[in-house]
């Protein structure tokens, strides 16, 4: 069902809060909230309590407002910065964040905590979004660049496009590999079958992904994984496409995969020019304990300069 519809409904004697409930597919409680605000209506008189029955066949109106998407702001959200300039900042997002205020998810985001850390962001790039120029799955964890101003947001942005912002992660996905390295050139595109996913896709949009393996565990690889587009769900959706999802994906995984405490997938580092000064740049994101202790219990192992120690070798 879609928000910011108009629904007309002929009468059939029942409850309108029931009736409309079947036809709109929300609630009885929400169709009772709108019938008291007036938006429902029947021979030009609106139907405000939920109760009302009307003679079969009488025409009903339903309006169903879109909903109003709120001005995010400020909040005292710990976060890591591990860059920060007059011009862009780089920050770690947690595990678990969202990175924009959206339906389900109106506070608690990165944007939230981005605006009281970082000055003179508000607005850059859109209300809803200020600064932000590229995402990151709530449950992914890592890096990500952070634009504060009009002219980095454009320029960062035609980076990301032209593929001059080198994008690494670190993936622990089920299986082993023949190879060492691979390359996966698939075009990806919201499913057909279900909307909340994407799927490989020839009429979508396209996608390319390179991988190489690190470290092998017990039934499963520890990738490096280098994305030159960005499309949402790319490592996951590239992943599952050659049969080695990403370890602990409820969306794209195997129903009964290697066990982890969390989505296995981490922005591990990130290398780029100043848009300005034209400086390099160059950042990594330590992996974070639950990754780590993800790793251990498939017998893979990394002392504290990341260096990768495998039992099973």
């Amino acid at each position: 069902m879609t928000e910011g519809m108009e629904y007309r409904v002929a009468s059939d004697g029942r409850r309108l809060d029931v009736l409309l409930s079947e036809a709109t597919g929300l609630s009885r409680s929400r169709v009772a909230s709108l019938m008291e605000d007036g938006l429902c209506v029947s021979g030009g008189k609106a139907c405000t309590k939920a109760g009302t029955k009307l003679p079969a066949g009488q025409e009903i109106v339903l309006t169903v407002p879109a909903p109003k998407e709120a001005v995010p702001k400020a909040e005292d959200i710990p976060l890591e910065i591990l860059y920060e300039d007059e011009d862009l900042a780089v920050v770690i997002k947690p595990r678990g964040m969202v990175v924009h205020p959206a339906a389900g998810h109106p506070d608690g985001t990165l944007v939230n905590a981005l605006l009281a850390r970082l000055d003179s962001l508000g607005g850059i790039g859109g209300e809803l979004r200020p600064g932000i120029v590229h995402r990151l799955d709530k449950e992914t964890s890592g890096l990500m660049l952070v634009a504060k101003n009009d002219e980095t947001q454009e320029e960062l942005s035609r980076m990301l496009k032209d593929r001059e912002i080198e994008k690494h992660y670190r993936a622990l996905v089920e299986g082993r590999f023949k190879e060492p390295e691979g390359e996966i050139n698939a075009a990806i595109d919201r499913s057909k079958k279900d909307r909340k996913k994407m799927a490989v896709d020839p009429e979508g949009r396209p996608a390319l992904t390179r991988w190489k393996v690190l470290a092998e565990g017990q039934a499963c690889t520890l990738l490096d994984v280098h994305i030159l587009t960005g499309r949402t769900h790319q490592i996951r959706v590239h992943m599952r496409s050659i049969q080695h999802p990403v370890c602990g994906d409820e969306l794209y995984g195997f129903e009964k995969g290697v066990k982890v405490p969390c989505l296995m997938l981490h922005a591990y580092s990130l290398r780029f020019k100043h848009p300005r000064t034209k400086e390099e740049m160059a950042f990594q994101a330590p992996l974070p304990e639950d990754f780590l202790k993800g790793l251990k219990s498939n017998g893979i192992e990394i002392n504290s300069e990341f260096r990768i120690h495998n039992s099973e070798l």
